[in-house]
């Protein structure tokens, strides 16, 4: 088992089961998607591009995308900037919050924009 398999199960309830289903989510939407351990938190990474980052933080958790600035405005209702420059994110209190439609068409954009950079050039 890698160390971001074992700080998921690590977690407590309901963060466990939520980490749980995000990431059966992001493998089977992403199965090139490589699971890493990096700053602390799972991140999936495809080649040498990170994809995302899911972390819990207080009362939630958290799935950061960094290629957040290129994708479209339509996500604008779902995704929290929280003054961060560069990464936005979904966060869930539940797994009922999760909405697996939203959260698999938000994954395949970030996957398209893997090579673009972070910031969004004017």
């Amino acid at each position: 088992m890698n160390p971001a398999e074992a700080h998921i199960l690590k977690q407590p309830e309901p963060y466990k089961s939520i980490f749980l289903h995000l990431q059966v989510l992001i493998e089977h939407t992403l199965p090139e998607a490589d699971l890493l351990f990096k700053w602390h938190m799972p991140c999936y990474y495809i080649g040498k591009r990170p994809m995302c980052y899911i972390n819990q933080s207080k009362d939630y958790v958290d799935v950061g995308f960094w290629h957040s600035a290129h994708l479209s405005k339509k996500w604008d209702d779902y995704l929290i900037t929280e003054n961060r420059k560069v990464v936005k994110s979904l966060r869930y209190k539940t797994i009922e919050d999760i909405n697996d439609t939203v959260f698999i068409s938000i994954l395949k954009e970030v996957e398209g924009l893997k090579e673009k950079g972070f910031y969004k050039k004017s």
